[in-house]
């Protein structure tokens, strides 16, 4: 099984976060947001704690807590903070990690540094979650493009929302991935539902593989 995995998103507000803490749950594994912005609300590590279902311990402290639900550039300057690239360092963990960033792909830390330029330094395998609503199949290929552009390796997409069989069979066509599932919208989203939801809708088999 593919010991870390990045799992990006093609906007957002798109349910990544979700896809995360279903993921992070199967895997029983680790959970990392390295930038969190905005903190009045609950933050992406708290929903994952509450919805993975996880040990004590498995969801790691974020590196920057920015209190402005901005980009992050931004709101680590209304902050006086100063996000480095060289903190982002991965852990050392002894089960497998699912680190999920901050919106998209060209989502700025600082005035000179994007997420996608951290995910090619790392150059660990990344999920490519995407809406299935109107619009996806522009803001998802071009997010295929950007990886591919910066030899980033592809798992493949995960879709979230309510079918859209011609919608995704176009994007995993012109963008030549695999669709490895879809997570719909949950009503009640628990622990319980998401994890039910992640075992019908996705083949771990399919996110297995080395680093």
């Amino acid at each position: 099984m593919t010991k870390r995995i990045v799992i990006t998103g093609t906007d957002t507000g798109i349910g990544k976060t979700v896809f995360s803490a279903g993921l992070a749950g199967l895997l029983d594994g680790f959970y990392w947001k390295p930038v969190q912005s905005g903190l009045d609300d609950e933050t992406d590590s708290e929903v994952v704690a509450r919805l993975a279902g996880l040990p004590p311990g498995r969801v790691l402290p974020e590196v920057y807590r920015l209190s402005k639900p901005l980009s992050p550039h931004r709101s680590a300057e209304i902050d006086g903070v100063a996000i480095e690239a060289a903190k982002l360092s991965l852990p050392a963990l002894p089960g497998p990690l699912v680190i999920e960033g901050a919106g998209g792909l060209m989502v700025p830390l600082n005035r000179q540094t994007r997420f996608i330029d951290i995910f090619a330094q790392w150059r660990l395998p990344v999920i490519l979650c995407a809406r299935t609503a109107l619009g996806t199949i522009n803001h998802t290929l071009l997010s295929i493009e950007a990886l591919r552009a910066r030899s980033i390796p592809i798992i493949g997409v995960a879709f979230i929302g309510d079918e859209a069989a011609d919608t995704q069979r176009t994007i995993v066509e012109f963008g030549d991935v695999p669709q490895l599932g879809r997570l719909p919208l949950l009503d009640p989203l628990t622990n319980e539902t998401l994890r039910e939801a992640m075992v019908a809708g996705f083949d771990l088999a399919s996110i297995a593989g080395g680093e």
